[in-house]
């Protein structure tokens, strides 16, 4: 559930128009991508075009996209096309790789050396890229409250190595990092809050995908439990003196200016 990291205005907007996803200046994904793409986490996929790499153009291709930073800070575009043979990550046997291609496994929790450190990862498989997906557990973000309601450190814990977490008002979630809203639950939609600057932030998902290996009642998924509802209040507020700071300081610029 990892906040908003990339603002609109830093996007490598040549880049997307050269790639079909921008066009003067406007964007051309919905706001589920968008959304994903700001976040650090991957699109849906997205048919791109016109791609060229190392002296081999491409007319066009099927591909997940996702951003990221250089050791400079340069925001970089990055392109997850569909692979013929996934590249199997080092620590990984064959037996666990084999495991989760077949969808046996749909995400395992490693501990890896690294130097005299040890390190925490949860894999996945992307069919739709053929590609396993590597999340750093350092790396994942967990919400501090999810539909109203604080999570406790071992919640926040359990989140970030991939378990299931359960609220009181019954909803269950997970971490996924192949999903693009990046989280999986029994209910089409929650809503997380994630401590920033000293006060909270809201994300709203919606039409999220059941947990992982699991049916759902789509009909208990529907429903909106009590701390969703608070949840949405509390939000619409923050929204609403959102959008009312915004004017104040439209209205200081203009003074300023004058």
């Amino acid at each position: 559930m990892n906040p908003i990291i990339f603002k609109e205005h830093d996007l490598p907007m040549e880049d997307l128009e050269t790639i079909g996803l921008a066009s003067r200046g406007q964007l051309l994904l919905n706001e589920e991508d968008l959304t994903a793409l700001m976040s650090g986490r991957r699109t849906g996929m997205q048919h791109l075009k016109d791609l060229e790499a190392e002296n081999i153009r491409i007319a066009a291709i099927d591909a997940k996209i996702s951003l990221s930073r250089d050791t400079q800070g340069k925001i970089e575009l990055l392109i997850h096309p569909i692979y013929k043979r996934p590249v199997i990550p080092d620590f990984l046997d064959a037996g666990e790789a084999r495991e989760l291609e077949k969808g046996e496994v749909h995400m395992l929790f490693k501990k890896v050396k690294d130097g005299n450190a040890e390190r925490e990862y949860l894999v996945e498989f992307d069919e739709d890229t053929r590609e396993f997906i590597v999340s750093d557990t350092e790396k994942i973000t967990a919400p501090d409250m999810v539909n109203s309601e604080f999570l406790t450190a071992a919640q926040k814990e359990n989140y970030k190595k991939g378990k299931e977490v359960k609220l009181a008002d019954g909803t269950t979630f997970q971490y996924a990092g192949k999903d693009v809203n990046g989280v999986r639950s029994d209910r089409l939609m929650l809503i997380a809050s994630i401590l920033m600057d000293g006060g909270l932030s809201y994300l709203a998902f919606r039409g999220l995908k059941a947990l992982v290996g699991k049916e759902r009642d789509e009909v208990v998924a529907e429903k909106q439990s009590p701390g969703l509802l608070s949840a949405l209040d509390d939000m619409e507020d923050y929204q609403r003196d959102r959008a009312n700071e915004d004017i104040d300081e439209e209205i200081t610029r203009h003074r300023q200016r004058r």
